[in-house]
């Protein structure tokens, strides 16, 4: 079509300075304003169309990744099942296998729970109910929960946590946003590596900080990083499960309970998260 327009251009152009000479000037400041025009349209037309492939692109992975997170702790999910059925197994040992299940359930409902979270934020269907509440007793109840995905018995996630900090707020919401910060620096960072999570009021406001001894995030992303299925790194080499959506939604409950959140190089190695209640 670029290329048909520009040859209609050209003929016209041609033909009318055949037809009156003395037009020239008029038809080349014209058609150049029209080639001017017809390049910036073709430039906004590319964006769109390089947008819409990688958004499509994004959500193919999407797709993969979600699929992949849910056979992971089903299939874990059925071996275990099936070797208590199948072995007579000691009381310890079932104890430990249905720990395990559990553990993996445990996961399947936070995953879910980010989709569903996700789509009502995004139709604009979730109205954050808030409320005053404990966010201490939250931060330490997600931090022991998530405590036991650790390395073994050593200690995996460090928290330092101030009792009775209080948050008006949406508690549901923002033990989304809690867990999938502590989840990610859990994912990103090297096994067995410690997490530090810090809860503390910084000028009277309840303050944040969730750091991680992982790879670290790009300048050039760190704010790329909380849109939708957008995640860090090439997405054919990527080793680390997830969906995208866990930075997406922690933007988007942040904003609505008028916080702030920033993201900072933790040195020597890793990332900072760090939340402002206002």
């Amino acid at each position: 079509m670029l290329l048909y327009a520009l040859v209609q251009l050209i003929s016209w152009g041609t033909l009318v300075v055949r037809l009156e000479p003395a037009r020239m000037a008029m038809v080349m400041g014209e058609g150049s304003v029209f080639l001017f025009l017809l390049c910036i349209g073709a430039y906004f037309l590319h964006q769109s169309i390089k947008k819409e492939e990688r958004l499509r692109e994004q959500q193919q992975n999407f797709l993969l990744s979600v699929t992949h997170e849910l056979k992971s702790p089903l299939a874990a999910i059925k071996l275990s099942i099936q070797t208590i059925i199948k072995r007579d197994l000691d009381k310890a040992r079932q104890t430990s296998l249905l720990s395990n299940s559990l553990k993996d359930i445990e996961r399947l409902d936070d995953l879910v729970e980010n989709m569903l979270l996700a789509t009502k934020i995004e139709n604009r269907s979730y109205s954050f109910p808030k409320e005053e509440f404990d966010f201490s007793e939250l931060v330490t109840k997600i931090t022991d929960r998530l405590q036991v995905h650790s390395c073994g018995c050593e200690q995996l996630i460090t928290p330092v946590i101030k009792p009775g900090i209080k948050v008006m707020g949406d508690q549901f919401a923002l033990s989304s946003v809690v867990t999938n910060l502590v989840e990610n620096a859990v994912k990103y960072s090297g096994p067995c590596a410690d997490v530090a999570v810090e809860l503390t009021e910084k000028d009277g406001h309840p303050f944040l900080r969730v750091a991680d001894k992982g790879p670290g995030i790009p300048d050039s992303e760190k704010m790329l990083i909380f849109d939708k299925f957008y995640r860090v790194g090439d997405e054919n080499v990527r080793k680390s499960k997830g969906t995208g959506l866990g930075l997406f939604i922690v933007k988007e409950v942040l904003q609505s309970h008028d916080a702030d959140i920033s993201v900072r190089d933790n040195v020597p190695q890793g990332a900072i998260f760090e939340i402002t209640f206002s």
